[in-house]
Formats: structure tokens, C-alpha cells, sequence
């Protein structure tokens, strides 16, 4: 397994000397310096005013950290056409996993080759190092000379740096030079546990993986797909016209992926790489497992239709890479003598393409609710989103349905008289109607929620009532004839188609 860790820097240096400030304490330190500013003797936690002492037309800028957090992401989506595991090392640097990536790049040197191509078109520098973990990939970047590390010789090379690489706090190197142990070969010599009792157990820790005697695994800032094809071009690719043909036999590619896997994706993700480190980025949802590469294409074009701010290539695409981040199970279908599978995936195929023109949350559909309370039996969800395990219940042959299909909320109140104490109502009053009832069913008690509604929300009586004009509702009361009670009240909660 190899890693590669990269630090970035800035391009030519500036005609005056720049440096980058933040407040510490009560002055102004030097945060960070150009190259001009380092050759004239400037130093990072140096005060504003010493640095000004000695350099008096020297520019000085503050510091923006959030904007430095985001431009090293950009520059991780950047780097994501070279291998799909790219992880921040803050301040300054990335981290790539780039297991079984680099021969698609001409082996280590060819990819670290590109990669320094890559950086110095869009105006950087890069020193990068390749080794067998992560933090000997590191090391090796910011305190050695860099370049590969040949496998299994990563104690042979980072032997000799100084014990800054270790990345531990200042005080500790300071002990560290004050007991004569300077560079990693020092403490490479002295037992773990002497170490580990002196300066604690993550310093052994740090030193071990560094020398390659333990590994870690690197938190991708992108969780890496489950499937992915991808083009790279010698040249940057700028035939606008010719875009769609990649595309279409990436979607060709990625469908035979999933078909021999057995699999259907539900997100498929098409990133752009341009030339100049833009990175555009296009998604497609599906309702459904899906692998049909006519139907794929079909949501791409209305994706690319629907845009807003359209493709542009710019000086020319590098790369593009098709990437499936979810994936579910899908088996051949067999369409039913009946023709209703064929209607089915016509419907979900409207419904994607709905969804990929006007967005995911301005597509809904209802789904059922593991819930009893009438109100929360069905919720609006998007179009796009798996479909929840309740299933909706199914009313019994030949009889009325249970639940009316349009509910009043708030439920409206009504005045009703009932022949006898808790029946149901025999005459009603609502929108100054009167409503004599014919025939009635219930009643059905509904408990509140109480994990919801609380103690204090009182049980409802339902009916299912018919007046004499055949028009059916769904009232309910709350409350019971008492001596000592208010009467109870009634309400109105839907209608019956």
C-alpha cells in the first residue's frame, strides 16, 4: 500500500518580500513567509515589528485561515482525478492513498510527474513524497528531501530527519535535543518503552508508523464511491461537442460494472476536471436502482439542460471521472404479462427525470408512517429518497375505506347532539349546514402519542358518519358526558371521497 503526501506551495515569489500575520498574545507574529522573505532572514513567529525593523518595505498581509481551509479543499477535489482517497493535512498539505492508481499513470513516477504538472499550471509548487504509510509519506514530504521511498525501506530513509518530523508539539522536541535524541535514529535506538514512559505512548506511536512498523488508515474528505470509471486525457480535452460521447461511454462502462455485480446505483456522480484546478461536479439520482444506460443519459442531458451556469471548459478538461457512491442490489427484470411492470418503470422514469430538472425537494411523494395517529400516518418525502419499510394498509375487499383522503388541519369544530351519552352523533351543524345523520360506525379511540403530544393531549372517539344525502365524514369528540365535566366537544377531521 502506498501513500503519497503533498505540500503545495505558492508559486513565483512576489517582487517585495510578503509574509502572513496573525495576533498572538499582544503583538503581531509571522505566521508564514514567501521565499523572498525567508532569504532575507524572516521566520515564522517573528513580531511584526522586529520583521519591520530589519525589512521596512516588507507587505504584510493577515491571515485568513477559513479561506486557507478552503482553498486546500478545492485543491483536494482537485487532486480526486488521481485517486479517489484524498484526505486533508492541515495547515498545508494532502494526503493521498493512491493503492492500485498508480499504474494507470505510468507507475509512482509517472504519477508524481503529472501531479507536479498539474500544480504548476494552476501556479504551484508541489514537493510530494511517496511511502508505504502515511505518516513516513509525510515525514518524508515536509522534513526530508521527498520522492519515493522504496518499499520496506521507509526506517532506512527517515532514519536520519530530525525529530520535528515526529510532528509533536515544540516543547517536546525541546526535551527531546536537551537529552541528546535529535534525529529518529536516535530514538529509534533506545527501547519503546523508555520512550513511551518519558514522553508518552504517542510519541512511540508516531515513530513507529513513520518508520513503517505500523499503519493507519486516512480519513478521505470524500467517501469513496462504490464504483468508478474515469477518462484522462494527454492533452486537456475542450471539444464541447464531443463531451457527450465520453460521457455516454462512461455510462456504458459503469452499467456493465454494476450488471456484472449484480447491482443498480442509486447516485451517480460526474466530476470535470479542468486544467486550470476547476472541478465541476454533476449529480443523478435515481428513484430506483437503476444500470440502463439509455435511461442514465437521457437524466444527464436534462441535468446539463437545466443548469444554470453551463459547462464550461475552459483551457480544456484533464480528466472525468464517473463515480457511483451508492449502489443497491438489482436483478434482471422480467416484465409481467400484463403490461403494469412496463407502466411502473415508465412512472419512475418521469419521476427521475422531474427530479433531475427541478430538483430532489421539489419532487415529492407520500410514503406510509409506523404511527397510529391518523395525522402522521403519511409523510411528504422526496421523490428521490428510499422508500421507508411501513407499508400502507390495504382496505378490506368490498368494504369503505378507513381513512378519508382529505384531513382538515386543524380539525374544524361542528355542533352535534348524540341520541344517547358517548354514541354516536345523530344530527350535526358545520358551515351553518345542518347534517342529519343516516348511518354511523364507530367509535374508534385513538390515544395520543404521549412521547409526542405530551400528558396532557386527550384521547378522540372517531365516526365514520353518512347524512341523508349520501355525503360521508369523519368527525371525532373529545371528552364525555359528565355531571361534573364540561360537555364534550366535536370536531370535523376529513371527508370521504
Amino acid at each position: 500500500m502506498r501513500r503519497t503526501g503533498a505540500i503545495p506551495a505558492s508559486g513565483a515569489p512576489a517582487e517585495k518580500p510578503h509574509v502572513l500575520t496573525e495576533m498572538r498574545g499582544n503583538a503581531l507574529r509571522i505566521v508564514d513567509c514567501d521565499k523572498r522573505a525567508v532569504d532575507l532572514g524572516l521566520t515564522r513567529d517573528m513580531t511584526l515589528a522586529d520583521a519591520r525593523a530589519r525589512i521596512p518595505d516588507l507587505v504584510a498581509l493577515e491571515t485568513q485561515a477559513q479561506a486557507d481551509h478552503e482553498f486546500l479543499e478545492a485543491l483536494a477535489g482537485f487532486c480526486d482525478r488521481f485517486t479517489p482517497l484524498v484526505a486533508l493535512d492541515e495547515p498545508d498539505g494532502l494526503m493521498l492513498d493512491i493503492t492500485g492508481c498508480a499504474h494507470l499513470f505510468g507507475g509512482e513516477t509517472g504519477l508524481g510527474n503529472l501531479a507536479g504538472r498539474s500544480m504548476q499550471r494552476i501556479g504551484l509548487k508541489l514537493k510530494a513524497a511517496i511511502a508505504g504509510t502515511p505518516d513516513a509519506a509525510r515525514a518524508c514530504a515536509r522534513h526530508g528531501r521527498g520522492g519515493i521511498v522504496p518499499p520496506g525501506q521507509e526506517e532506512a530513509w527517515l532514519r536520519p530527519l530530525p525529530t520535528a518530523a515526529l510532528d509533536t508539539d515544540a516543547e517536546t522536541v525541546i526535551a527531546l535535543s536537551r537529552a541528546g535524541l535529535k534525529t529518529l535514529d536516535h530514538l529509534a535506538e533506545r527501547p519503546s518503552e523508555t520512550l513511551s514512559a518519558r514522553f508518552g505512548e504517542a510519541l512511540a506511536v508516531k515513530l513507529r508508523r513513520i518508520l513503517g512498523h505500523e499503519d493507519r488508515r486516512i480519513t478521505p474528505l470524500r467517501p469513496p464511491p462504490d464504483c468508478v470509471v474515469e477518462r484522462h486525457f494527454a492533452e486537456p480535452f475542450a471539444d464541447t461537442a464531443s463531451l457527450e460521447a465520453v460521457v455516454v461511454r462512461l455510462i456504458g462502462e459503469a452499467a456493465r460494472v454494476l450488471e456484472a455485480r449484480g447491482e443498480g446505483g442509486r447516485v451517480f456522480e460526474l466530476g470535470f476536471f479542468r486544467s486550470d484546478g476547476a472541478v465541476r461536479r454533476l449529480a443523478i439520482e435515481t428513484g430506483r436502482p437503476s444500470r440502463d444506460a439509455k435511461a442514465l443519459l437521457r437524466l444527464y442531458r436534462e441535468r446539463v439542460e437545466a443548469l444554470t451556469d453551463p459547462l464550461d471548459p475552459g483551457f480544456g478538461f484533464d480528466a472525468i471521472k464517473l463515480g457511483v457512491p451508492l449502489c443497491e442490489p438489482l436483478d434482471t427484470s422480467q416484465h409481467s404479462l400484463d403490461g403494469r411492470a412496463i407502466e411502473e418503470e415508465a412512472v419512475a422514469d418521469l419521476v427521475d427525470r422531474l427530479v433531475t430538472r427541478f430538483g430532489r425537494d421539489r419532487v415529492l411523494r407520500f410514503v406510509a408512517q409506523d404511527t397510529h395517529h391518523p395525522v402522521r400516518a403519511a409523510k411528504a418525502l422526496s421523490a428521490a429518497a428510499p422508500l421507508s419499510e411501513a407499508e400502507w394498509s390495504a382496505p378490506e375487499p368490498q368494504e369503505p375505506p378507513v381513512r378519508p383522503l382529505q384531513l382538515f388541519e386543524p380539525p374544524q369544530p361542528v355542533e352535534a347532539i348524540a341520541e344517547v351519552p358517548d354514541g354516536p352523533p345523530i344530527r350535526f351543524r358545520w358551515r351553518r349546514l345542518i347534517h342529519d345523520v343516516a348511518r354511523a360506525e364507530g367509535p374508534e379511540r385513538i390515544a395520543p402519542e404521549w412521547w409526542r403530544d405530551g400528558s396532557d393531549e386527550p384521547m378522540r372517539d372517531y365516526y365514520r358518519v353518512e347524512d341523508a344525502q349520501g355525503r360521508r365524514f369523519w368527525l371525532y369528540r373529545i371528552g364525555f358526558y359528565e355531571a361534573d365535566s364540561a360537555p364534550p366537544r366535536w370536531f370535523l377531521h376529513g371527508l370521504f371521497a
